[in-house]
């Protein structure tokens, strides 16, 4: 019995070659070579990042149908995310003023995130996304209905995305480029109001997932030293 168990049991390789975890793999070669052209080739740059992208919901969806789901995964989908993002917006920090707008959400989008994974794994959760005992209804909204994560997610990225496909070589002010693209297409003012919508809502749960796993940090402090007495 213990023979078969072992052998049932998925080797480190088999993990490494699940089919979700390659999906991740093909998102890191995607972002590779999008981010290599983004300045010869925006149009180029947006398709490949916006595959990549889409390829995030693609590799959760095969992880859950062929029951691959693995925390090798999970980190490696979202340090992808992190790192992807991150990119994006060190870029266009530096083809917008203030650039500190955009430095500033990477923080934010940073630490929110690994303060919500550490706190997870330090209270016993199995996932980030399990925020049943959190009081904020926008919070728990976010991560239980993934219409919603998804629209949110996807609005951050078409925005900034966007942002990129009408800056100039030389830095310009973002409201200057917003107002420029929303002025010579209805089809990109559409698109500009949806994504901006999303894109607050996705920033607000970013302060309240922040705070409140630097509050569950906390409280496990608490807790730790109030057994020892």
């Amino acid at each position: 019995f213990l023979a078969m168990a072992k052998n049932s049991t998925p080797s480190t390789l088999g993990v490494y070659l699940y089919v979700p975890n390659i999906i991740g793999y093909f998102r890191i070669l995607l972002n590779v070579v999008a981010f290599a052209v983004c300045f010869r080739n925006k149009y180029l740059f947006s398709v490949l990042y916006f595959i990549s992208f889409v390829c995030d919901a693609l590799d959760g969806w095969f992880a859950r149908k062929l029951n691959q789901v693995s925390t090798f995964g999970a980190v490696l989908d979202m340090v992808t995310d992190r790192i992807s993002t991150t990119c994006l917006l060190v870029i266009l920090s530096q083809v917008y003023r203030p650039g500190l707008i955009f430095l500033s959400l990477l923080a934010l989008d940073i630490a929110s995130h690994w303060l919500q994974m550490y706190s997870s794994f330090l209270t016993g959760k199995t996932s980030h996304k399990d925020v049943e005992d959190s009081r904020s209804w926008l919070f728990k909204l976010y991560y239980g209905n993934r219409k919603f994560m998804g629209y949110c997610c996807i609005s951050c990225e078409v925005l900034y995305i966007m942002l990129f496909l009408v800056s100039d070589k030389k830095r310009m002010m973002m409201d200057q480029a917003l107002v420029n693209g929303a002025t010579g297409s209805k089809a990109y003012l559409c698109l500009l109001c949806a994504s901006v919508v999303g894109w607050m809502i996705k920033q607000v749960v970013n302060v309240i997932q922040m705070k409140t796993a630097a509050d569950a940090c906390i409280i496990y402090d608490i807790m730790k030293k109030q057994k020892k007495k």
